[in-house]
């Protein structure tokens, strides 16, 4: 179980984080969802203690129980890998460019589950054609600049997976994939459902494949949470719904505007944007509880 209680990430006034709170079941997936900006990314990096030294976080971040923002890096290094692995987002910069990438992806086996180099070397070879990376043994001994971008990316991925973590954060594992590999990554984490996952995502259709619970974030926050069924059915917030109707099957109507400047917050963070604002929008909306939902908003406190 990951537990997140009033988790504040800042960059001098700014909120890149502020005040989330989300809870993810034992083998459950939670998908948070929003555009650029809204905090996705940076809330995994204080989960990980990788933020940069500017940035000042706080609140309550447990793993089974265990709180992980007053642990030392030293006592982190031992939950990291063992029992929480990361899939990290990008075209492979996480990837150590003087090592091959084979022994890259054996190395978490290798260190947490303490296997020879052969075997583990031949168990990274079977996770990369899990993945349709293709000429796995080639790539095995290749060194990640000879690779492409969606290669780099799925080798990240089996190198997130390797170490058989129960709890997993991924930062958008499909991002620069084509329809076809995204399928393949939807196919692992089915796979991978007897997991507790937590992922960062701005593909709806992977989210609706892979999530039992969606968060939403705007502007720093959390603006709503649900079942991923009832989500995907009826969203809540304004902005939600915006997401949706972005869709090509849904007729990818566009909403004009940006997010506000993370120190020009007024009222509601979607007030400039929403279709639905009245007066009472510019002040802070309050978060509404209906049912297994959580929506900050509004038109649902009444």
């Amino acid at each position: 179980m990951i537990e997140i209680k009033g988790l504040h990430v800042r960059f001098g006034q700014a909120y890149a984080v502020e005040d989330l709170e989300l809870l993810v079941q034992d083998g459950k997936t939670t998908v948070i969802i929003g555009e650029s900006g809204s905090g996705k990314s940076v809330m995994l990096s204080a989960i990980l203690q990788i933020l940069p030294k500017e940035a000042k976080a706080s609140g309550s971040v447990k793993l089974g129980g265990v709180e992980l923002m007053n642990m030392s890096k030293k006592e982190f290094r031992k939950i990291r890998g063992a029992r929480l692995s990361y899939v990290p987002q990008g075209s492979g910069n996480s990837l150590n460019p003087l090592l091959k990438t084979g022994f890259q992806i054996a190395e978490p086996m290798m260190e947490h589950h303490e296997m020879k180099k052969k075997p583990a070397l031949q168990k990274a070879i079977e996770l990369m054609r899990r993945l349709n990376i293709g000429e796995e043994e080639k790539v095995a001994n290749a060194y990640p600049h000879t690779l492409s971008g969606g290669m780099k990316q799925r080798a990240l991925i089996a190198m997130g997976v390797a170490s058989d973590a129960p709890d997993i954060l991924a930062d958008e594992p499909t991002k620069g994939l084509d329809r076809e590999r995204v399928l393949i990554i939807e196919e692992l984490f089915e796979q991978l459902k007897n997991n507790t996952i937590l992922c960062v995502s701005h593909d709806l259709r992977f989210t609706e494949k892979i999530a039992d619970r969606v968060c939403v974030m705007y502007a720093a926050q959390k603006v709503e949470e649900a079942d991923a069924k009832d989500f995907f059915e009826k969203p809540l917030h304004p902005y939600a719904q915006m997401m949706l109707e972005a869709l090509p099957e849904n007729g990818m109507k566009a909403n004009a505007g940006f997010a506000p400047s993370h120190e020009d917050y007024h009222g509601c963070r979607f007030y400039d944007r929403c279709p639905k604002k009245t007066e009472k929008c510019t002040t802070v909306p309050p978060v509404v509880e209906l049912g297994t939902r959580k929506v900050r908003c509004h038109i649902y406190a009444d």
